[in-house]
Formats: C-alpha cells, sequence, structure tokens
C-alpha cells in the first residue's frame, strides 16, 4: 500500500508573515551587515582626509542628531512595511515641536513625562487623520500625505501668526536635554536622546517581528491580495501604521524642540526627505513586506555620518552631498532589488528539492 506525502501549498504572504524572524542570514541580516560595514568604512574614509576625525566630539554630535532622523525613519519604515508611504512626517513634526513648546512656555511646571506624552499625542492624532483616509477612504497614501503635508503646515502658519518659541520661553530641562548623558567613556558620552531613538526601534522591532500585528504588517505589505483572502484586518492594519509613524514623528518633535530650542512655522521642513531616505538606504523595501527598523536606525545613522562628516572636506560642495545622498538611494534599492531576487531564487530551488523528495517519498 502506498502512502501519500503532501505537500503543504503556502502562499508568498504566508511565507513571508513572519517578517523577519526567518533566517539569521536572511535578506533583512545581510542588508543590516552590509550598513554597519559601510558605517565602518566611512568613518575610516573620513578619518584618511579629515585631520582629527575620530574624536568623542565627532560620536557626540553623531549622537545628538541622529535621534530624529531615526525616530521618524522608525516610523516611516513601519509605513513603508505596509507597503505605504507618509509624506507628511516633517510637518507633523513641526506642529508637534511648535505646539508643545507654546504650551511649555505657559506651563513650565508640566511633568517632563507629561510634556513627552502631549507631543506623542499630537502626532498619533494627525497620524490617524492620515490613515483615516488611506485605509478606509481608500486614498492613495502618497496623495493623502502630500496634501496633509502641506495642510498641517498651513494649519501651524495660522495658528502661530508669525510667532516664535525661543529658548528662554522654555523650562531649564528642555534646553538641557541635547546634553543630558548617562554616562561618560574619556571624551565620548552616551546622550540619552540617541539611548531613547535607541531604545524605540529596538521595542518596535521586537513587536515587528515577535508579535502577530506585526507580522500581518509584513504580510500585508507583501501581498495585499494574498492577505485579503486570508481574511486580515486590512485597514486596521495601515490605521495603526500611520499612528505609530505619527506617534514617533511627534515625540521627534518633542527632540527637536530640546534640540534647537527656537521653533518656528517651517521647524521640520524637508525632514521627510531624511527619513525615508533613512528608511530605503536601511534596507526597507519601497515595494512593502520587508525591512527591519533596525535597519532603518543603522541608515539613519550613516547618513548623519555623511551630513556631518561632508561639510568638514573643503573640496565637497552642497551640492555633491545632495549628491552622495541620492547616490546612496539608488544603490540601497538597487542592492534591495539584486538581494531580494537571489533568496527568492534560493528559496524557490529549495521548495522545488522539497517538492521532488516529497514526490519520491510518495512514490515508495
Amino acid at each position: 500500500m502506498t502512502s501519500a506525502v503532501s505537500t503543504p501549498v503556502v502562499s508568498e504572504a504566508s511565507a513571508r508573515e513572519v517578517g523577519p524572524r526567518g533566517a539569521w542570514f536572511g535578506p533583512e541580516r545581510v542588508k543590516e551587515l552590509t550598513l554597519v560595514a559601510l558605517i565602518v568604512i566611512s568613518l575610516l574614509l573620513f578619518n584618511f582626509v579629515v585631520d582629527n576625525y575620530l574624536e568623542g566630539r565627532l560620536f557626540n554630535r553623531i549622537a545628538i542628531s541622529v535621534a530624529i532622523t531615526a525616530l521618524l525613519a522608525a516610523g516611516e519604515a513601519v509605513v513603508i512595511i505596509g507597503r505605504q508611504v507618509d509624506l507628511s512626517v516633517g510637518s507633523i513634526l513641526g506642529v508637534s515641536a511648535f505646539v508643545t513648546g507654546d504650551v511649555l512656555s505657559s506651563h513650565q511646571g508640566m511633568p517632563a513625562v507629561v510634556a513627552v506624552l502631549f507631543a506623542t499625542a499630537i502626532g498619533a492624532v494627525l497620524g490617524l487623520v492620515n490613515g483615516v483616509l488611506v485605509a478606509y477612504a481608500k486614498v492613495p497614501a502618497i496623495i493623502v500625505t502630500l496634501g496633509t503635508l502641506a495642510i498641517f503646515r498651513a494649519v501651524l502658519t495660522s495658528v502661530a501668526s508669525g510667532e516664535t518659541i525661543v529658548t528662554a520661553d522654555l523650562p531649564d530641562w528642555v534646553v538641557n536635554l541635547p546634553r543630558n548623558t548617562l554616562f561618560s567613556a574619556g571624551d565620548f558620552d552616551v546622550r540619552l536622546m540617541f539611548v531613547i531613538a535607541l531604545v524605540v526601534a529596538v521595542v518596535l522591532q521586537l513587536v515587528l517581528g515577535r508579535l502577530r500585528v506585526g507580522r500581518m504588517l509584513y504580510a500585508v505589505g507583501s501581498n495585499p491580495d494574498a492577505a485579503r483572502q486570508a481574511g486580515l484586518p486590512q485597514a486596521r492594519i495601515t490605521l495603526a501604521a500611520f499612528v505609530v509613524c505619527g506617534a514617533l514623528a511627534g515625540l521627534a518633535g518633542f527632540m527637536f524642540l530640546g534640540q534647537f530650542g527656537t521653533v518656528n512655522v517651517t521647524a521640520g521642513a524637508t525632514f521627510e526627505l531624511s527619513a525615508i531616505a533613512a528608511a530605503v538606504v536601511g534596507g526597507v523595501s519601497i515595494q512593502g513586506g520587508s525591512g527591519t527598523v533596525i535597519g532603518a536606525f543603522l541608515g539613519a545613522i550613516l547618513i548623519e555620518i555623511l551630513d556631518l562628516s561632508l561639510v568638514r572636506v573643503p573640496q565637497v560642495s552642497e551640492f555633491w552631498r545632495d549628491a552622495v545622498l541620492g547616490a546612496l538611494i539608488l544603490a540601497a534599492i538597487i542592492l534591495d532589488l539584486v538581494v531580494n531576487k537571489r533568496f527568492r531564487r534560493r528559496r524557490a530551488h529549495k521548495s522545488e528539492r522539497h517538492t521532488a523528495i516529497g514526490g519520491i517519498a510518495g512514490d515508495a
């Protein structure tokens, strides 16, 4: 009597639903390791052309400046993994920074936790507006967020009426936020802002990789049609992604307030470009369903290193700094296509081998 061994058929969405929980040497790990290598290579190259480059002061500046971009990139990564995009994060940052600064200038006794939650809540509400229009009104995300980018900024301009929040109006603990240090090692200080951004990225990555809602987000971004047929709540998942993105932009707005002190209606302008660039350079696929928040965090570090270092090279103009960033984005997209194509080919080869083995076992 012959016994047949059935081979389960797994859809693309089901196969990739686990997201970054796959093999240690999957495409996400390759991209992250590549980024680490690029960061090290960049530091070594700049050390050859810039005098007194590898000093504690450089790493302190990177640790402060990268926190804002890293938070925005983390939120952008969540949205892009779900096959969407948010162009309004810069405006959300500006609204959160200005409104929070205005409230703190009138209520300087407000506890720090309350102020942080207030800024984050503002961002979450604005993200909710984007999410509702995309998830339930079915308007394309690029159209919605391009519109809200301008609308949020226009509302802020109208409310602010030319007012500017200055350092003298803010509590001392806000002004001293960029200098807050957890511990020091020689000239190198571990800044609080950097640690907060790192903790947020790690926690968010654990949520995406370990919890069901995160795996559903990868499934929706990987194959929306298969996810819909599987009964996944696409609208709610998309809505949640935009709320998270907005909340992180609000938190970044609070850090912007602390870092710069002076905030006007132009706060956060063009930050959306840096956020999307960091996410894409960090290995988050523009096609959705692939990438990690840690990768986006590393992408933000690489971009900040280049931005802070190129200004110290006299031969490099502002034009070439932008060109380098553009080249990085193109290289990241090409790497994403090549790596994903290679791993898809390997996955298909393994699937064919398993099917052949199953057929032999069935014939036996």
